[in-house]
């Protein structure tokens, strides 16, 4: 049906394609032919004597950084099957999900073929990675040209649209394909997030506030901060697929919400793989409880994501307590943190990894006015456009005290070891809070675009608002799913960094590009400070820093890609 002010040229059939699953497996199966022909070629110029040169990788850097987007892209056509299939197999493969599926390979074999945005300035072409004609053969068989020329079209889009309209209080477009248990989890973050998040988050904003203690209270009781924390260490002992869950509606009420348990999944992390049995059961049921709030101090003013350069140092004295020096920066809800994850050089002979050491620092929690009451620290804060809610800092130890069995499995030189093991669930919740932002990007501009009228009819009438909002939904998708692989991959047990790096690297863009659209369809409102979307936007741009700089994550995904 045609809603208000809706030209009646929108009406279409949905335009799915025929035997679409086995078009899509088929082309799968070509993006990948081409995927390994791009990593051979790739390995064959950066090799010297047979193995991965770190400075020819670096000398080609685009190519290996395109290698990493192109192989994301192909992983993530190949979760978005998964979806499919299964959804097809329990009956639930409706015309939203095909046109979603159609519409995500039509686009991305596209960009595969013509140019995959690495960011808005900067496309790589497959003769970037240094193939030749013959080996991208694999990209003209039938069910690509079929899929490119026919999967995402004006009319697929318009339709989608017209459903997300007609389906507006479902909590996502389309079937997550999880199961019933994770998407109650979801339903009951999602009803918090709209009661307590939601309506008060864009005041917290403007006025650059910490997040009211009462809403960290009610997330320990519902368990937020050890939702994978082992039953038995006082957790609820969930997987990290119901972490994902949670992140997402809690970031898409407001990232700052979302990203309350980051410091505290981290901190279990390493807990969990490098704890000595004391520290776990004296940290862990305190961190889950809430009681606790840890906050993650790693970086330094002069090393960025280079932490092999660390040089806070920690003294060992007579007693068997450190003495720390040094300064950090980026630090987020440092003030009100009871206990820092703090990475530091122990050894001061080295100047690389190995001189490093982690460490659970006991610190009081500040006030408003006296923020680091601590003795041998002192904080300053870092004013920022966005993710505001829990404050960054910079931070400042001159003869800063940690007790000898706050040093993390009672063993120096294994701090870069340990904080490695985190990676991965960090990350995975990183696209989590992506895929958040980027949905309430579309929730605030989908919205927009039904109440504003211009020419006579809403926004949502014309054919570029609607294809933004089509496309947003999409790669929304796309995103999640590849997401909950990775999740998929570490509750099971096996090395996900890699399809972690991928999510988080592609969740990113998704989230920035949704965000920005959202604003463009504001018009010159999406600029005010008033309006929501110019809030998302700025908490957007930071997922593509923090949690490894989208650089940073392409050049680790190349390494691994290349062996």
């Amino acid at each position: 049906m045609a809603h208000d002010g809706q030209d009646p040229t929108m009406k279409t059939e949905s335009a799915i394609l025929p035997e679409l699953l086995s078009l899509t497996g088929a082309a799968i199966a070509s993006a990948e032919t081409v995927l390994e022909a791009a990593k051979a070629r790739l390995r064959e110029t950066v090799s010297e004597g047979g193995c991965i040169s770190g400075a020819m990788l670096e000398a080609n850097q685009t190519a290996a950084h395109g290698l990493s987007w192109l192989a994301t892209y192909v992983e993530a056509l190949r979760q978005m099957q998964g979806w499919a299939t299964r959804l097809q197999e329990a009956g639930k493969f409706g015309e939203v999900e095909q046109l979603i599926h159609q519409i995500a390979f039509g686009e991305y074999l596209a960009q595969i073929r013509g140019g995959i945005p690495m960011s808005q300035g900067e496309i790589v072409r497959l003769s970037d990675l240094g193939l030749a004609v013959e080996d991208t053969d694999a990209l003209d068989g039938a069910a690509i040209a079929t899929l490119t020329r026919g999967g995402n079209t004006p009319a697929a889009r318009r339709r989608l649209v017209e459903l997300m309209q007609d389906r507006a209080a479902e909590t996502t477009v389309g079937a997550s394909g999880l199961d019933e248990e994770l998407e109650m989890i979801r339903d009951q973050f999602r009803r918090f997030a709209v009661e307590k998040v939601e309506p008060f988050a864009h005041d917290w904003h403007l006025k650059d506030e910490l997040i009211p203690m009462e809403i960290i209270e009610e997330l320990a009781e519902m368990g937020v901060f050890g939702l994978t924390i082992p039953e038995n260490l006082g957790g609820l002992g969930l997987s990290k697929a119901s972490m994902v869950v949670v992140s997402e509606e809690l970031s898409r009420g407001y990232i700052g919400v979302g990203s309350l348990g980051t410091r505290s999944e981290i901190a279990a992390e390493l807990i969990l793989a490098g704890g000595t049995d004391l520290q776990k059961e004296h940290w862990l049921p305190k961190i889950a409880s809430g009681e606790v709030l840890p906050t993650a101090v790693f970086t330094e003013p002069n090393t960025g994501s280079d932490l092999g350069s660390l040089r806070t140092r920690a003294v060992k004295g007579a007693d068997g307590d450190y003495t720390v020096t040094g300064n950090k920066t980026w630090i987020t809800h440092a003030a009100r943190a009871n206990v820092m994850t703090l990475l530091a050089r122990t050894d001061p002979d080295t100047s690389n990894y190995k001189g490093l050491s982690m460490f659970l620092a006991e610190k009081t929690p500040g006030t408003e006015g006296d923020p680091f009451p601590t003795p041998g620290m002192t904080g300053g804060e870092i004013e920022v456009l966005g993710y505001r809610g829990m404050k960054e800092y910079e931070l400042g130890f001159d003869g800063f005290k940690v007790k000898g069995e706050n040093l993390l499995g009672q063993e120096e030189g294994k701090g870069f070891k340990q904080l490695m093991e985190t990676f991965e669930s960090a990350r995975i919740q990183t696209a989590a809070r992506a895929i958040g932002v980027a949905q309430s990007a579309l929730d605030i501009a989908m919205q927009y675009a039904q109440d504003r009228k211009q020419f006579g009819k809403s926004l949502i009438a014309f054919p570029r608002v609607a294809d933004k909002l089509a496309m947003m939904a999409v790669e929304i998708m796309v995103a999640r799913q590849l997401t909950y692989f990775s999740a998929w991959q570490k509750d099971h047990g096996k090395r996900c960094d890699l399809e972690a790096g991928m999510a988080k690297l592609l969740g990113a863009r998704v989230a920035w590009a949704a965000a920005d659209n959202g604003l463009q369809i504001h018009g010159g409102n999406g600029f005010a400070l008033e309006y929501k979307i110019s809030r998302v936007l700025c908490d957007a741009r930071i997922l593509n820093i923090f949690e490894g700089a989208a650089e940073i994550q392409a050049q680790v995904i190349a390494r691994r890609l290349l062996g």
